[in-house]
């Protein structure tokens, strides 16, 4: 009997955004796939790269970094702060090889559950036909050392 792969998903959300959108899904009941696993941030612009890295290392097949939208933060501007630290950590994750798909960044006010639900079902399904991460085979190779991309010349 084969067992179909499902994804882990860390999901770091904003405190006041996102993070009251998950819990708007789930009040309304609005149905999305369980492989989220939320942790609740005071702000999309506190989540350091490292954070990502570090789920991905231990096991998570994608990330979802979610908080307000652009103008919209608490702090003012955390979640500009957040799109710039995404599309660097974007550019490094490509580099060694990880899917686009598998980190994620979303805007999702309080009210949005809905939006948010449908992200979840949609990186589910895109994480699940990648098929799981194996971080250690993909990043680290057989040496076990982070490949130096060597562009040609």
């Amino acid at each position: 009997m084969s067992e179909q792969f499902e994804p882990v998903i860390v999901g770091f959300l904003c405190n006041w955004c996102s993070y009251r959108a998950a819990d708007l899904a789930g009040t309304a009941r609005i149905k999305y796939a369980p492989n989220l696993r939320p942790i609740r941030v005071m702000c999309s612009g506190r989540v350091d790269p490292q954070f990502v890295l570090q789920a991905l290392r231990s096991g998570a097949d994608g990330v979802l970094i979610a908080g307000c939208h652009p103008g919209e933060c608490h702090y003012v501007n955390g979640n500009i702060k957040a799109l710039r630290r995404f599309l660097l950590l974007k550019k490094t994750l490509s580099q060694w090889g990880i899917e686009d798909e598998r980190v994620q960044l979303l805007w999702a006010s309080a009210s949005e559950g809905i939006v948010l639900a449908e992200r979840v079902n949609k990186m589910t399904e895109e994480i699940r036909a990648l098929g799981p991460l194996r971080w250690h085979d993909k990043v680290l190779g057989d040496n076990g050392a982070i490949p130096i991309p060597v562009k040609e010349i």
